[in-house]
């Protein structure tokens, strides 16, 4: 328990290492009015690869920003009661699998799954074949400045969905809840902060948080070496490091945080090298808004037991 970290004392307290920007909140306010003068362009195609016999199946596609054809999941049940659940998946994984939407959809709500933009190997037109990489996407764009960052358009993406998934007509808007792990449980913390009608937000070892604490630990565990990666290639003699840590600022989960309305759940692992406790204690202890906190002492960045169960019948009971 806590073998490598700060005390619990200290975790309780911790208020995060990693700066933020002077401007943020006008970034993400610029940001959020540059993806709404973008016409989504949305397209519902059948799913004929997994047909189901008491719901439709759908591929997704939405336009989001940088010229991005984004592609997501969607099952919305024939008797729909109304909720919505947005997944999220971690960082460099597999396109979500039908099969995982599945308990949502049965139980009658409607559930979206997003294909994070260059993660995953399902391609749209606006891809080059075989552009994806898994290996930098947390620095890509570092060196243009706030606006060039990939997870900035990430992050914009991930309230595309949630705005499209609200506006459907068998989906209410105000019983909507967003779910993942690592790189998911970060961005459904970042769909909460940036669509604040979401109602509940279940985040378990949240990614993308508090960049500069992580490199500080020196775990030299994927995928925050990234940024120690970056500095052996490109500013060996750390001559630009407050500003890469700036710019990393602004898409840094624990900043968001203060915009959040929706309840949260956070699952911690005590012993995670991958996502640092203190990193996720940074963001947990900015949230404003009803809050719990679930840890494992004896888990690191593992299937943490019970946790996936907890979360779907939190989600039942909340919305």
């Amino acid at each position: 328990m806590l073998s490598f970290e700060m005390s619990y004392e200290e975790l309780i307290a911790y208020q995060g290492t990693n700066p933020r920007p002077e401007d943020f909140d006008q970034f993400w306010e610029k940001s959020l009015a540059e993806l709404a003068g973008i016409d989504p362009e949305a397209e519902f195609a059948p799913a004929t690869d997994f047909p189901l016999p008491f719901a439709k199946t759908e591929h997704l596609y939405f336009n989001g920003t940088g010229g991005y054809r984004v592609h997501a999941k969607v099952i919305r049940p024939h008797n729909a009661e109304g909720p919505a659940v947005l997944m999220f998946h971690g960082y460099g994984g597999e396109q979500p699998k039908w099969i995982d939407l599945l308990p949502y959809a049965a139980r009658g709500f409607t559930v979206a799954a997003l294909d994070v933009r260059e993660q995953v190997g399902f391609r749209t037109d606006s891809q080059q074949p075989n552009s994806f990489s898994l290996h930098n996407h947390l620095v890509e764009g570092v060196d243009d400045g706030p606006d060039g960052l990939l997870y900035k358009h990430v992050f914009l993406d991930t309230r595309r969905l949630a705005d499209l998934i609200r506006g459907l007509p068998e989906v209410d808007a105000s019983r909507v809840a967003s779910t993942g792990w690592s790189q998911g449980g970060g961005l459904s913390l970042v769909c909460a902060a940036l669509t604040p009608e979401i109602k509940y937000a279940a985040s378990v070892y949240p990614f993308l948080v508090d960049y500069q604490r992580a490199w500080e630990l020196n775990l030299d565990k994927g995928p925050y070496n990234e940024i120690t990666t970056w500095f052996k290639k490109r500013d060996p003699r750390h001559l630009r490091e407050q500003e890469v840590f700036t710019t990393l600022g602004y898409i840094d989960v624990q900043h968001l945080a203060s915009r959040i309305r929706s309840e949260v759940t956070l699952f911690v692992g005590l012993e995670d090298q991958v996502c640092p406790p203190s990193t996720q204690y940074a963001v947990y202890n900015k949230l404003t808004a009803p809050k719990d906190l679930r840890t494992y002492p004896d888990f690191g960045h593992d299937d943490l037991p019970g946790a996936m169960d907890d979360i779907y019948q939190l989600i039942g009971s909340k919305l």
